[in-house]
Formats: structure tokens, C-alpha cells, sequence
């Protein structure tokens, strides 16, 4: 990873092997998130905003791996997932490679093969990782990595919610996007407080748009929203 710090969650609830995993990885420069169990590790996932990817044990309590799995994938689809595993059956390997995993680790293992695997899969993802980072939105120049909307040379600076809600909506032009899955992936959240939280920052970014009448963020009843141009419509 190039001497960046990795961030990872680790949720194994084997309490000496899950120090024994944290001490190395940080002896490696990660930062690592170590729970207990399966609802640990979501109180994780939904408070710390900069997780890279998660290691995920398969047999833990309150939640098991494949439900932590399943809840991380319905917020952020795109959130590497490796599980940790006693199990040898193949309808289990099977199961989590349907719930998106990026590996599969097989206990007893080498630790020097986890933190090889992690920095594999890493790898592999940001091969994957979409570049787009700057969209033409009707008269609007929209830049996701300066966090700017600009139009007729006047640029103006978003916050980063208002920038990830309008990143979103570029990557889906003239597509509805969900509203549960926009709440879960950018505020980690869908409780009633986000939903008014998330239509305040909507009401922001109309506001910015005014200026070109062709580009709106449309309500679709029961759905979500959906930013249109006056060529997509």
C-alpha cells in the first residue's frame, strides 16, 4: 500500500489470538479496530469513518461474520471484506463469496498470509476503484477530489457531506438512487435524525444548482432522488 496506513477492522472474538493479530498488524504501521463480536463490530463500522477493509472471524457471537458481512455490504458495497474461518465446508466458502468477500483465510494460518492477503486485496480494489473524479453537470463542473462546484469560473468550496451527497448523485446522473442505501453509505445511518439531516444538506445543494434551471435533484415518492439534466430527462 505504499506506505500508507491501513485501517482495518478486525473482529475476532478469540480474545488471545485477536490481540495476538492487532499487536502484529500495528507492528506494521495499521491501525486496527479490534471487536469482540458481531455487534462490536458494527458500533465500529458505523462510528469510524476511515476503515479500509475488514477481517471478519465467521463463528462469532450476537452476530456471526456472514451477518456483520451482509449489514457492511448493504451501507458500503464496495468495502473489502476478508473472513477468517475454522470451518472448512465448502457450502460456508460459498456463502460468504456470496456475500461479497474478497478472501477467504482458513484457521490455523500464518500471520505473515493475513497481512499479505490484506495488502492484496487492497491492491486489487484500488485496480478496481473507479477514476472519475471530475463531472460536467449541465453548466456545472463538479471536481469530488477539490470538494468544488463551479460554473461560469465561480467556485464554490462543499463540505464533505455535501460533496459525497453530490459524488453520489454524479456517479448515478438521471438515475434514481435509494435513499436508505444513500443514508447507510454516507452517514452510516438510517434513523429518522439522518433523514432530516441528509434533506438539509439536499436543500443545500439545490440551492447551489439553482444557477442552471437544466440541473435539478428531483424527489422520487417512496424512492429516493435523482439528479437530472435537461438532456438526461
Amino acid at each position: 500500500m505504499n506506505n500508507e496506513i491501513i485501517n482495518i477492522l478486525l473482529a475476532e472474538d478469540d480474545p488471545n489470538l485477536g490481540t495476538i493479530l492487532r499487536a502484529y498488524l500495528k507492528q506494521k504501521g495499521c491501525n486496527v479496530f479490534l471487536a469482540i463480536d458481531g455487534e462490536k463490530a458494527m458500533e465500529f463500522f458505523r462510528n469510524e469513518e476511515n476503515i479500509d477493509i475488514c477481517v471478519l472471524d465467521v463463528m462469532m457471537p450476537i452476530k456471526d461474520g456472514f451477518e456483520v458481512a451482509k449489514d457492511i455490504k448493504r451501507i458500503n458495497p464496495a468495502m473489502p471484506v476478508i473472513f477468517l474461518t475454522a470451518k472448512v465446508l465448502e457450502n460456508d466458502k460459498l456463502k460468504g463469496f456470496e456475500l461479497g468477500a474478497d478472501d477467504y483465510i482458513n484457521k490455523p494460518f500464518s500471520i505473515e498470509e493475513l497481512f499479505a492477503r490484506i495488502n492484496a486485496v487492497l491492491r486489487r480494489c484500488k485496480d478496481e476503484k473507479p477514476s472519475a473524479s471530475i463531472f460536467n453537470i449541465g453548466q456545472f463542473v463538479f471536481n469530488a477530489d477539490r470538494q468544488s462546484l463551479t460554473i461560469n469560473g465561480e467556485e464554490r468550496h462543499l463540505t464533505s457531506k455535501e460533496s459525497d451527497l453530490m459524488h453520489m448523485f454524479c456517479l448515478n446522473q438521471n438515475q434514481v438512487i435509494d435513499r436508505v442505501t444513500t443514508l447507510n453509505k454516507i452517514w452510516k445511518d438510517d434513523s429518522y435524525f439522518a433523514a432530516r439531516s441528509m434533506d438539509v444538506y439536499i436543500t443545500k445543494l439545490r440551492r447551489y444548482l439553482k444557477d442552471d434551471p437544466s440541473v435539478k435533484i428531483v424527489n422520487i415518492h417512496g424512492v429516493g432522488f435523482k439528479l437530472t439534466t435537461e438532456e438526461g430527462i
